[in-house]
């Protein structure tokens, strides 16, 4: 199996680029609840020469690759050792499913990855960082890697690449914060209307959830211009 490397990041550093973010998008696909990014950027660039491409738990080696190919206490794992990382930097994005209906899916991901820009920036901005490079006084996001096939409509340097979370290091970080973030999210919706089991499916369109849509219909969090949903209301 072939995991995510820096090439990509240490391209961009050779040609200048200081702050280079890698983002993913977790919510895509499902019938309910919000679509999150992820934007990461790696401030060291000896980052690549340290032992992060493995996170330990216990006496198992976690290797660091796109959240769908890791299990859910993978994914909580490394999460927890990205925010304890002082030589990574990350912002998160929302958008709601009600602004998913109005926007489409497409354009609510990218709005949603340019609040993750916002706030990740805002983070590089307000705290300083051990290294001796002048990176800490950049603040300000100048490339960006997106995973998937669309560019951001921001006057910002920018590449997509399709499976970027397969291959590129820095998605794959996003990849996870993003799943685990949204994962997150999702099971607390759960106490509000657990007879749909939320906790479980995380809104994806599971037998067991199109099962609880047909037996007590939609509730606030549903996306209704999805299908089923949007074929329930005509």
């Amino acid at each position: 199996m072939k995991y995510p490397n820096f090439s990509e990041e240490k391209k961009l550093w050779k040609k200048g680029y200081k702050i280079v973010v890698g983002l993913d998008e977790a919510g895509r696909g499902p019938l309910a609840g919000p679509v999150v990014v992820a934007a990461v950027s790696i401030l060291d660039t000896k980052y690549q020469t340290l032992s992060f491409t493995k996170v330990s738990k216990g006496r198992q080696n976690i290797k660091i690759r796109d959240s769908k190919q890791l299990s859910s206490l993978q994914r909580e794992t490394i999460y927890k050792t990205i925010l304890k990382d002082n030589r990574l930097q990350w912002g998160i994005g929302k958008v709601s499913e009600k602004v998913i209906d109005k926007i489409n899916i497409l354009e609510a991901t990218k709005l949603a990855m340019e609040k993750a820009i916002v706030n990740l920036n805002r983070k590089l901005k307000s705290e300083s960082y051990p290294f001796s490079h002048d990176r800490r006084k950049m603040g300000i996001t100048d490339f960006l890697i997106l995973d998937g096939n669309f560019k951001l409509n921001i006057n910002l340097a920018q590449k997509s690449i399709i499976k970027g979370d397969e291959k590129v290091f820095s998605c794959a970080l996003a990849s996870i914060l993003a799943k685990v973030t949204r994962d997150r999210i999702m099971v607390s919706y759960h106490k509000k209307y657990p007879q749909y089991r939320f906790d479980l499916h995380k809104g994806y369109g599971t037998k067991l959830h199109l099962k609880r849509i047909k037996q007590y219909g939609s509730c606030n969090i549903h996306r209704k211009t999805f299908r089923p949903l949007n074929v329930a209301k005509r």
